[in-house]
């Protein structure tokens, strides 16, 4: 029996996919195996000394001190791609309501007094303030080409957009997704030098805290947009506020307003709506569980941000996990103290991201608690998980 907690509220998709039978799932489990979370902060929370593994159902994980849980053995895993559609869709609609002026010349229409010819006159009246421009005649740039920047440029150029992609790490299967009509820009530079709109899709890191910032602004086009439904902090909000007084951007639309913003009438700020579509939320929380038990029952990892893929058929064998430091010789290690407890390995594969190394071992008889504990003793050891026998 596995012990899951939730920490928020998961969709009842993906707990479904965690079954009675094998599992506790709640917001209340003692000693859990597993963390299911959406946008609990994790930062703050004493992590049990029982957790092998924790599953975000989304795609950012900014709120999971994912270097610690490495440290410790432990994946996190996420759901890349699950929530894409609902980003896009909403990335479009940003990019319409800055084209066409909607936001403020819906808050003129609620503010007009009258009725009738009164009030017909006042509209016609006013739609002159809110005269807009048509999404063919400009030109998207598009930062970061993962699976949510992908759909987002191929539906641009649906609509009769110019589109430009940038991204130095993007991947063959996202090239494979993505459409021929997409230019490529040279760097950063040439993306946001050509285009009237810029969207940003990449993940907050180091590398990427205020990517767009007041150097490259000022590089964009008189009265450019910026979209970002990624994180607030990839774009540096004072260089923002500042092209938006100067005019040089004509707008900002951001999933993710502070007070400053909020402020600024040239700001559409949304309450991170980006994933919050019923769909985007079952996808989601859909693929954490299924790979979150794939681990807990398997040892199989996919779709994990700090540890390697790592995807071995279950033989019907005895089976054994290993996380550990990524040094020199841990596998001889390992298969020593194996052949000392006179083991015979059936399949082992090994893989490595980083500082940490994964092994999956499936051996012809049962591991004893000697044997385990003789592998955790290993310098370097950081999770030793005995699976036994798959279950027919």
């Amino acid at each position: 029996m596995h012990n899951v907690l939730t920490l928020n509220n998961i969709s009842a998709e993906g707990l479904d996919r965690l079954p009675s039978s094998d599992y506790v799932v709640g917001n209340d489990v003692d000693a859990p195996a597993g963390i299911l979370l959406r946008s609990y902060n994790m930062h703050d929370m004493t992590i049990p000394d029982s957790l092998q593994a924790v599953a975000r159902a989304g795609a950012g994980v900014n709120n999971i001190p994912i270097d610690a849980l490495a440290q410790r053995g432990i994946p996190v895993f996420n759901a890349p791609g699950a929530n894409a559609n609902a980003v896009k869709e909403l990335v479009i609609a940003g990019a319409l309501l800055a084209a066409r002026n909607l936001c403020p010349a819906w808050a003129y229409v609620r503010d007009l007094p009258g009725e009738g010819a009164e009030l017909n006159k006042a509209v016609e009246a006013g739609k002159k303030q809110f005269v807009g421009y048509e999404l063919p005649s400009r030109t998207l740039g598009v930062l970061g080409l993962g699976a949510i920047g992908v759909q987002v440029a191929n539906t641009a150029l649906v609509l009769g957009m110019r589109v430009i992609g940038y991204d130095p790490q993007m991947t063959v299967r996202r090239a494979w997704e993505l459409s021929s009509g997409v230019q490529q820009a040279r760097n950063l530079e040439d993306l946001v030098s050509r285009a009237d709109m810029v969207t940003v899709h990449v993940p907050l890191v180091d590398g990427t805290r205020n990517l767009l910032n007041e150097a490259r602004i000022r590089l964009m086009q008189t009265g450019s947009v910026i979209l970002n439904f990624s994180r607030g902090e990839i774009v540096e909000e004072a260089a923002v506020l500042a092209a938006l007084d100067e005019e040089k951007l004509s707008a900002y639309v951001t999933d993710f307003p502070s007070r400053s913003l909020i402020d600024n009438p040239k700001v559409i700020g949304l309450p991170h709506l980006g994933a919050s579509t019923h769909e985007a939320e079952a996808n989601c929380a859909v693929m954490v569980a299924e790979n979150l038990r794939a681990y807990l029952e398997h040892g199989m990892i996919r779709h994990s941000v700090n540890f390697p893929e790592a995807d071995m058929p279950r033989a019907d064998a005895y089976r054994v996990t290993v996380a550990n430091a990524n040094v020199p010789n841990m596998v001889g290690q390992m298969s020593t103290v194996l052949a000392d407890a006179g083991l015979n390995i059936v399949d082992l594969l090994n893989k490595s991201r980083g500082e940490v190394a994964y092994t999956i071992v499936d051996l012809e008889s049962e591991v004893s608690a000697e044997t385990i504990a003789n592998i955790r003793a290993i310098e370097g050891v950081l999770l030793v998980r005995n699976l036994g026998k798959a279950v027919s």
